[in-house]
């Protein structure tokens, strides 16, 4: 399951995965990042708030997520990682050389920081 909120006056999406991805759950963030980039060259930001990676209920669910990643990351200018959690907490370094977003890491007890950091890009122009 992933949980998704979309800050449509600030450009930053909100991503709280907390069971198994399945494919659904990321047709409907596309759907909203499709909404929003509609009207906008690009989102200022990307949030995954996590207590741990909860993996892929299938094959087809990890394809569609890299396939989201690939299609969208070139149009988001911030991610912000929060989490305690070990892999998550070293996603941040991997990330950085494979994607378009400048990516930082954010202890669980800074989210209202990782937000802050998002909040800091200017607003995009539709």
């Amino acid at each position: 399951m992933l949980k998704h909120t979309l800050l449509p006056t600030e450009g930053i999406l909100i991503l709280e995965p907390s069971e198994t991805l399945e494919a659904a759950d990321f047709e409907a963030v596309i759907h909203d990042m499709d909404s929003y980039l509609a009207d906008h060259d690009s989102m200022v930001g990307v949030m995954i708030f996590a207590k741990a990676f909860p993996g892929w209920l299938n094959l087809e669910s990890a394809i569609d997520h890299m396939k989201m990643i690939k299609n969208y990351h070139q149009r988001i200018k911030r991610l912000a990682i929060v989490s305690d959690n070990g892999l998550l907490t070293a996603l941040p370094n991997f990330a950085a050389h494979l994607l378009h977003p400048d990516v930082k890491h954010f202890s669980e007890s800074q989210y209202e920081d990782a937000l802050n950091w998002l909040r800091k890009v200017a607003a995009p122009v539709g």
